[in-house]
């Protein structure tokens, strides 16, 4: 009897010890696991991209003064110009009619003027001869009076014909600039980049100037860059800028921001915008442009540009990822924060440690001090008791 009750004691005993085995095991299977992240040296930069287009810094629109047809185009798109290059040649006829009719106007109030003066002479002598006979009562008064008034009328003629002749030259020059309009002459060095007119087109400038031709200096382009409105206020007159194209051109083209236009493109002329009236809402952007250089040709008009602004950067930097951060009460001030991440020890235990940061991005930041490199900063939190997930797919 004795030994059946020891022997129920050793089972239960047993028993007893394969729960507590249990719970351990248990135990150590539920242990908190964590994902981490090593802390790293690398480059880091602070930045707020952007899509931009292309566009010659200096260009100029050449167009035509005078109407008639086009009887040369001296250039096509493309065609290297110096400035005073000769660009379009217009029908000068009816320019040239109205040059021959001012010249002969002008010939014909000479020959006025010269009759007049002669008059004019005529018309002193006389008076000169009546003011002797005066001296002498051999004539009357009325006949001197009568000799200053055709004296006095006589050169009045002449300062009228002379005034008509002032009139007709500066009408005449105007005729004769109208006349030079009809040969257009390239206004800067270039290279042109688009033709709008044919030989043969007939142009009307009666109501507004026909635009020919755009002229461009191509040895220095101007990157037009659409901010948009969240983060134009964070990109500065003089920040570094730089850009790539698309194709197979990878080179990075670098810049400093000229100007931020103060206005959306496209703003209308009053306070009411046709898209606000809308009721649509529409993305804001603003230009910030910067040049850049291209004596080697390589970027042309038009071309789509992948802009990045630099706020800030540093190399060889110790880096962890955003996630890893958790809020902390205090704050420094400029760009360092400071911050807690929780650090994973040897002993499998995790430990918050507070951070200085430097420059921060949407998925890294740079620590200051605080950590060292290969420390494992938690990312995050893997619950035991669920599946994995990842397994789901595998075969």
């Amino acid at each position: 009897m004795k030994s059946k009750t020891n022997r129920r004691l050793a089972i239960l005993a047993l028993l007893v010890l394969l729960a507590a085995s249990f719970q351990i095991w248990r135990n150590l299977q539920l242990k908190t696991l964590y994902e981490t992240s090593p802390v790293t040296r690398g480059d880091i930069e602070a930045r707020v991209t952007a899509l931009g287009v292309l566009q010659p810094r200096s260009y100029v629109d050449v167009g035509a003064q005078v109407s008639g047809v086009i009887q040369r185009l001296a250039v096509q798109p493309g065609s290297k110009v110096a400035k005073g290059d000769l660009l379009v040649e217009i029908d000068p006829s009816v320019q040239q009619a109205t040059v021959d009719a001012g010249r002969a106007a002008l010939a014909m109030l000479r020959a006025q003027l010269a009759e007049q003066k002669v008059q004019h002479r005529l018309a002193t002598q006389q008076l000169e001869r009546q003011r002797e006979l005066a001296k002498c009562d051999a004539t009357r008064a009325e006949d001197v009076q009568v000799a200053e008034a055709g004296a006095a009328s006589a050169a009045a003629r002449v300062e009228s014909i002379l005034a008509q002749i002032a009139q007709t030259e500066a009408a005449q020059r105007a005729d004769e600039v109208r006349l030079g309009y009809t040969r257009i002459y390239a206004p800067m060095s270039g290279t042109v980049i688009s033709v709008d007119a044919r030989e043969g087109q007939t142009l009307n400038v009666t109501f507004q100037t026909a635009s020919l031709l755009r002229i461009a200096d191509l040895s220095s382009m101007t990157v037009w860059a659409e901010v948009s409105e969240a983060d134009v206020r964070r990109v500065k007159p003089d920040l570094p800028a730089y850009f790539t194209t698309l194709g197979g051109d990878k080179r990075r083209w670098q810049g400093k921001v000229r100007q931020i236009l103060p206005a959306p493109p496209g703003t209308g002329r009053t306070a009411d915008d046709s898209a606000a009236s809308a009721g649509a809402p529409k993305v804001v952007v603003y230009n910030a442009l910067f040049d850049v250089d291209n004596r080697d040709g390589a970027l042309m008009p038009r071309m789509t540009a992948q802009v990045s602004f630099v706020e800030a950067s540093t190399s060889r930097a110790l880096i962890i990822p955003v996630s890893a951060l958790t809020p902390s009460d205090a704050q420094a001030d400029g760009t360092q924060t400071s911050r807690k991440v929780r650090v994973l020890q040897s002993s499998g235990d995790a430990k918050d440690v507070a951070v200085n940061l430097g420059i921060q991005t949407r998925v890294q930041a740079e620590v200051l001090s605080g950590l060292k490199e290969g420390d494992l900063v938690i990312t995050g939190e893997i619950d035991p008791t669920q599946p994995d997930k990842s397994k789901e797919f595998l075969p």
